[in-house]
């Protein structure tokens, strides 16, 4: 799904302005530090008994995010490879972020761009000017696949903001001292 302009805008400055509120300054991006320094309670499948795994499994084969009782939760497949997983954490953070609550379509969509934001924003993807997606991968330690729409996401960010930064971008280039 296609979201608006201005969704894709509203979610870049959220996630720089998280960044910024939990001091996050390192690459590769931690969903799990990130999770920490939130509040959020990260819980592995594994630690839940064979009824409980069955069921998280049966909602998300990846995981899903829960506010129960003022506290949030992140449930995680921890038998998943790490890139994933902490992909999978920085898309429930994006759910919680954004606040979501009813798991349209939309919402999903969302959760997808600020995962994808977050684990590697086009300007820090810059400060290596890559040429192939292994880089990338690297770097930023996601998957290729990542990788490759991340490369991709980059290209587009160089044919169209290069040159004329956004407010957020000035940000997230200070932020990581790159300005």
């Amino acid at each position: 799904m296609r979201l608006s302009d201005e969704q894709y805008e509203f979610i870049k400055g959220e996630v720089v302005a998280l960044f910024e509120r939990y001091d996050v300054r390192c690459i590769p991006i931690s969903g799990f530090e990130l999770a920490y320094k939130m509040g959020i309670k990260l819980i592995p499948y594994s630690s839940l008994d064979r009824a409980q795994r069955i069921a998280a499994r049966k909602l998300s084969a990846d995981g899903f995010y829960m506010e129960v009782d003022e506290n949030d939760l992140i449930y995680y497949n921890d038998n998943r490879p790490y890139e994933r997983t902490n992909m999978t954490i920085l898309h429930e953070i994006g759910h919680c972020v954004l606040d979501h609550k009813n798991g349209s379509e939309e919402e999903e969509a969302e959760a997808n761009f600020f995962a994808k934001y977050a684990a590697a924003p086009p300007p820090l993807v810059h400060r290596i000017k890559p040429d192939r997606p292994e880089e990338i991968a690297e770097i930023f330690n996601i998957s290729y696949e990542a990788a490759v729409y991340a490369l991709s996401y980059y290209k587009k960010w160089l044919a169209y903001g290069e040159n004329d930064y956004t407010e957020y971008e000035i940000r997230l280039f200070r932020l990581f001292d790159t300005a």
